[in-house]
């Protein structure tokens, strides 16, 4: 898939800044699907990777300590590993295999409170600390990443033939920050991540809407028509034309919508620092939804409009979903479809254990 159709164009200064880069030796530990990617994407720039990975088919290395035996001083590992516990004890054993003046970069979605507990520690050791958001996914290996970094100057400035062979062509600051602080370049991906939740779902209700109105035909002519010239244009507007391609209506893909854990962090900053994120909050609860067997707060509104106007409350299967609705009002989205009536639970319901 290309850059999205906005992207820079590369320029001769450019080229020359990337052709005249240093080339680095590096160990990388984690080579899952953007990990093994990044090795790919360095390798061709022509830097050293040493890869690290459990899987010891795709690894270069037997374990962490012959990792760190294969690089030279002072070394550069960059961690590629899940966010949390992997990535803590991850950084915890190098802090004992690393030597003074070796730095460690977390390109993982760590949470930003991690940063300076890990710099610190690293500390002890004598051994430095860049944290680094990563965004760009399965594409990346083609298209670049977007990289955000967090640290000491003169240490973003010691990985940067690292960072400029990442990034996509172009202007480095169209693709590369070094945003501030130890854990500013988590922070900066966290808060591009609520971003995302946000987006993608105004895409979704748009897409739900359009489905929904029969004299619209073409949905996804609809969504590709908007991929240049307008301002909803973006790539993950592309992305929404590719899945379209693939599943003209979506067919058959569950609403089951799991999140990172970024979205839940962009909106517990947002609440300690009394900043309104409405749009984010309603994308992040709508994933939570998607999960419920059936709606708990929809069925205490149920019984509610039972006991105060004597409104029917409907019990499992006799819903009539498809009944008669108010003038100008659909009952159910046209869009959507029916709830499972067949005696099964019925998506977000719990089965009784009578």
């Amino acid at each position: 898939m290309t850059q999205p159709h906005d992207a820079p164009h590369q320029t001769d200064h450019d080229v020359d800044h990337k052709q005249g880069a240093k080339n680095m030796q590096m160990g990388l530990i984690g080579l899952g699907k953007m990990g093994g990617n990044m090795r790919d994407r360095l390798k061709a720039a022509g830097h050293d990777i040493v890869g690290y990975d459990r899987n010891p088919d795709i690894s270069d290395a037997t374990d962490l300590r012959d990792l760190v035996s294969k690089l030279d001083a002072p070394r550069a590992v960059w961690v590629m590993v899940p966010a949390g516990d992997p990535t803590r004890d991850t950084i915890k054993s190098l802090a004992e295999l690393l030597d003074e003046g070796d730095i460690i970069v977390d390109g993982g979605n760590s949470k930003f409170t991690d940063d300076q507990a890990n710099a610190d520690m690293l500390k002890e050791h004598g051994v430095e600390f860049v944290d680094c958001g990563v965004s760009g996914g399965i594409w990346g290996k083609d298209n670049g990443y977007g990289l955000m970094c967090g640290g000491a100057e003169k240490n973003v400035e010691r990985l940067m033939p690292i960072f400029d062979a990442l990034r996509p062509e172009g202007p480095r600051e169209e693709g590369f920050v070094h945003a501030g602080e130890v854990g500013a370049g988590h922070y900066a991906k966290m808060v591009h991540n609520g971003i995302e939740y946000g987006m993608m779902h105004a895409y979704a209700e748009g897409f739900e809407l359009l489905e929904a109105k029969d004299i619209v035909k073409d949905v996804e002519g609809c969504f590709r028509a908007w991929s240049r010239g307008t301002v909803v244009r973006s790539w993950l507007l592309d992305l929404m034309v590719k899945a379209l391609e693939e599943t003209p209506h979506l067919e058959g893909i569950s609403e089951y919508s799991t999140d990172s854990g970024e979205g839940r962090w962009t909106l517990e900053e947002a609440i300690n620092l009394a900043v309104p994120m409405p749009v984010l909050a309603s994308a992040l609860f709508a994933r939570f939804t998607s999960r419920q067997e059936n709606s708990p707060q929809m069925q205490a509104i149920a019984a509610l409009r039972g006991q105060f106007g004597g409104h029917e409350v409907m019990q499992f299967g006799d819903e009539p979903y498809r009944k008669a609705a108010k003038e100008g009002q659909a009952e159910v989205s046209p869009a959507a479809e029916k709830k499972d009536t067949s005696g099964e639970a019925t998506p977000g319901a719990k089965k009784s254990d009578n």
